[in-house]
């Protein structure tokens, strides 16, 4: 047999442009352009060190939510609205919620409320799973539609709620009486909140842990498990000492540092819960068997409350009272 001549190079290919990448151009509907085709609840723990954790989303992140929704809606006329179960939407008829105009979105605690100008509001709760994304007519939208309960349209500007815990109508005249929205207790987040009464209704439940009565909505509103969490270790504070344990000035340094955290996550959402000084990203939350970011100390953490929830803490920087 023959020598063979060297083998040739083959040129390397360039690689595909994917075909599915569509730029979003602008088609007049007034849509930010950083509000177009994107979800719109903030992953406001994604950048903690343990992605896995299941959470509700806390009062800040439903701010930040009607925040986005607020600037792309309001004063705009719905030319439909979609709702699941059918029986919503036979209500919504009922209460002429398209052709109405939006004028208002709303967080309140844990809870949006989308108000129209017929005198009703669309009350959703996210829940563990839910979430609202606002998207151009037309979008290909970023989850199954099938998941869809909400579909709000109103000139040009689609926005979706998908898989919340609660979808309702609420006539404003009942908000009054509604068994969950009146019985919240004052924002955490809201820029007006009122720490006195929130102080007031914490010791109204003495002998409950404090780190569970943080979870009382009642008692305040829009305290998850990240905050509890967070705020009680900047406090010092033993998440399961009594709440009947603790002077008043305490209970106020615990809800005004909740507040203050909140709301710097309102305005600027990437900055995580810190002393001042810039160290993140979380102090104690989901760093169970790690060392405290303080003193080095290993983290620990239990089930806390009804329902129960993973309470974290540092038993050197939150110690706890001897009883009696």
């Amino acid at each position: 047999m023959g020598r063979r001549g060297p083998r040739r190079r083959r040129r390397a290919r360039r690689p595909r442009r994917c075909a599915a990448r569509v730029r979003l151009r602008p088609v007049g509907t007034g849509v930010p352009a950083h509000q177009r085709a994107t979800p719109v609840r903030a992953r406001h723990d994604d950048a903690g060190p343990r992605r896995g954790l299941r959470r509700v989303p806390e009062g800040d992140t439903l701010w930040r939510v009607a925040n986005r929704l607020s600037p792309a809606l309001v004063g705009r006329r719905v030319t439909a609205l979609r709702l699941a179960p059918p029986a919503l939407a036979s209500e919504a008829r009922r209460h002429r919620v398209e052709g109405s105009t939006i004028v208002a979105v709303e967080a309140r605690g844990k809870h949006l409320l989308v108000r129209f100008s017929t005198g009703v509001a669309l009350h959703t709760h996210l829940g563990m799973t839910g979430s609202w994304h606002l998207y151009r007519a037309g979008s290909r939208w970023r989850s199954p539609a099938h998941l869809a309960r909400v579909v709000l349209e109103a000139d040009g500007v689609v926005a979706v709620c998908f898989v919340p815990r609660v979808v309702e109508l609420v006539p404003e005249k009942d908000e009054g009486a509604h068994p969950t929205l009146a019985a919240l207790g004052p924002d955490v987040v809201a820029d007006g909140f009122d720490a006195f009464a929130a102080v007031a209704r914490l010791q109204a439940r003495g002998p409950l842990p404090i780190g569970a009565a943080l979870l009382d909505q009642t008692a305040l509103s829009g305290i998850g498990n990240i905050y509890k969490s967070e705020v009680l270790f900047l406090c010092g504070t033993d998440p399961f000492a009594p709440v009947a344990s603790l002077d008043a000035e305490r209970l106020r340094e615990i809800v005004d540092i909740a507040h203050e955290q909140m709301r710097r996550r309102v305005l600027a959402p990437i900055v995580p819960t810190t002393d001042g000084g810039g160290r993140a990203p979380y102090w104690v939350y989901g760093r169970a068997r790690r060392p405290c970011r303080r003193c080095a100390t290993l983290i620990r953490a239990a089930r806390q409350g009804r329902p129960s929830r993973t309470t974290y803490w540092c038993p050197r920087c939150q110690p706890s009272r001897p009883s009696g």
